[in-house]
């Protein structure tokens, strides 16, 4: 029992190390730009060991400022028009991501032959960040929580604008192209404060699957999304 009771109480001190590590972090991330995230090396890292195409790490920041108005309007309204109201989770997104993964997954084992089931998490913009920015891409009730606790802790620290910012600069654009100013750069030969808002809503289309439509950019739910996005991006506010 006592090698036990050792045991649980070094997991516990790593534990309790590892969110202090994370509090630390964010924190800091309210001053200093992150230069990388953790999704961000591991990305790299498979790139550079099982793929073929070794394309450089496309990235550089820009200020809030130097961010098109429109990519931000286009990149909440595709991914979390409740950007502003929420405390870092929207628990009924949640639940409704959750019962749609379930109907499919029930579907799919009435189908033999059909696709790989779309998982869908229903995260905010600050979940997304939190995963990221300091955490693995697995998919587990642990690694779930950890992101859940981590999203009210970057709402504690950072502005909504903050938030935005580091987002917008460090999100996947296609395979080695992070951050707005990359992805402008990429796929329009523009600054990220020139895009226009047809430009800003298919960049922001992209976000779920942004490899995949980096290869299929004639992808009719592509099209369609992007216009869909184009019309509700008006009235959305901006940090």
């Amino acid at each position: 029992m006592k090698a036990f009771g050792r045991w649980l109480a070094i997991v516990l001190c790593a534990l309790l190390a590892l969110q202090v590590f994370f509090v630390a972090r964010i924190a800091l991330a309210a001053w200093c730009n992150p230069q990388s995230t953790t999704f961000q090396r591991s990305e790299m890292w498979r790139i550079w060991h099982q793929s073929a195409q070794h394309r450089p790490w496309q990235q550089q920041w820009v200020d809030y400022a130097q961010i098109s108005p429109h990519l931000k309007r286009a990149v909440l309204t595709s991914e979390d028009d409740g950007f502003m109201d929420h405390d870092g989770v929207q628990w009924d997104a949640i639940e409704r991501a959750w019962e749609r993964n379930q109907k499919a997954l029930e579907r799919a084992q009435t189908r033999p032959n059909a696709k790989p089931v779309v998982i869908y998490g229903g995260s905010t913009i600050t979940q997304q960040l939190a995963k990221n920015l300091l955490l693995s891409g697995e998919r587990s009730f642990l690694r779930k929580g950890q992101e859940l606790l981590l999203a009210h802790t970057l709402e504690l620290f950072l502005s909504k604008q903050r938030i935005l910012e580091i987002y917008l600069n460090n999100v996947e654009w296609g395979q080695g192209i992070f951050g707005a100013e990359a992805a402008s750069r990429f796929y329009f030969r523009k600054s990220a404060a020139q895009l226009t808002a047809p430009e800003a809503a298919r960049l922001a289309v992209m976000l779920p699957r942004p490899r995949y439509y980096e290869q299929n950019p004639n992808s009719r739910y592509l099209h369609a999304r992007t216009s869909t996005i184009l019309r509700r991006m008006g009235g959305t506010a901006l940090p």
